[in-house]
């Protein structure tokens, strides 16, 4: 929630074990639609190592582009869906953009970790099948463009718990 107590969406949430075996990390694919000249989602959490597919399902061409420290690339000009797609390598936040559209804006949080969850418009991301143990809790919102910092706090997990953040204007 925000500091007024207001539920967020699109709070990307990772939880990245401090203790016990790493967990396996898979070879993830995921897609971030072009709609009505939007990206959907707004807000993706995937693990390192994702690659993410860029459908363009508008009628209009687009170039999709970050210039991130964790993911640089281009798509030039186009409409469909791109040959390769984009592998996220690096953990961190990726601010997607359109050269055409200025107000296309997306966000990709990567980290190296499966346990990943988005909130939806109550304010709630979900996990399941974690073990218990020591965890560092890494999340983003997009009220902090311009910081690659991302959010972190150490929490313990025993059994099924909720956690409430509270995101203000910093991280």
């Amino acid at each position: 929630m925000d500091e007024k107590g207001g539920m967020l969406e699109h709070v990307a949430l990772a939880l990245v074990p401090q203790s016990g075996p790493k967990p396996t990390l898979r070879n993830d694919h995921a897609e971030i639609v072009q709609a009505a000249k939007t990206f959907m989602p707004a807000m993706s959490a995937v693990q390192t190592g994702t690659a993410i597919h860029f459908p363009n399902r508008d009628t209009v061409r687009h170039h999709v582009y970050s210039f991130s420290k964790a993911k640089s690339f281009e798509l030039k000009l186009y409409i469909g869906t791109p040959a390769q797609p984009v592998v996220f390598d690096t953990p961190g936040i990726v601010v997607l953009g359109c050269n055409i559209h200025d107000q296309m804006v997306a966000y990709v949080m990567v980290a190296d970790t499966p346990w990943l969850a988005v909130t939806d418009a109550q304010g709630q991301g979900r996990m399941a099948d974690l073990p218990e143990g020591e965890y560092e809790l890494q999340y983003w919102h997009s009220r902090w463009v311009g910081r690659d910092e991302i959010a972190k706090r150490r929490i313990r997990l025993s059994g099924a718990q909720s956690e409430t953040l509270i995101i203000g204007e910093r991280p």
